[in-house]
């Protein structure tokens, strides 16, 4: 299992948390998501090494969220 950390800025809000988490949900290989507006981070679990940073970031910045 590997962890992969976003800063991302524009989250103030749960209705936030959940647009970053469904955009994400859709991607393979993801198999936990966590959103911190407090630290405006989002930690994504996912099980291969193969798993697509850049496909996350687009899919965060698609939700209408900034990847810093």
């Amino acid at each position: 299992m590997k962890r992969v950390v976003f800063k991302v800025e524009g989250m103030s809000c749960n209705h936030c948390a959940n647009a970053v988490k469904t955009s994400l949900q859709e991607l393979p290989h993801i198999t936990a998501i966590d959103v911190n507006l407090a630290q405006k981070s989002v930690t994504i679990s996912v099980d291969s090494d193969t798993a697509d940073q850049k496909a996350m970031k687009e899919a965060i910045e698609e939700a209408g969220y900034e990847v810093i």
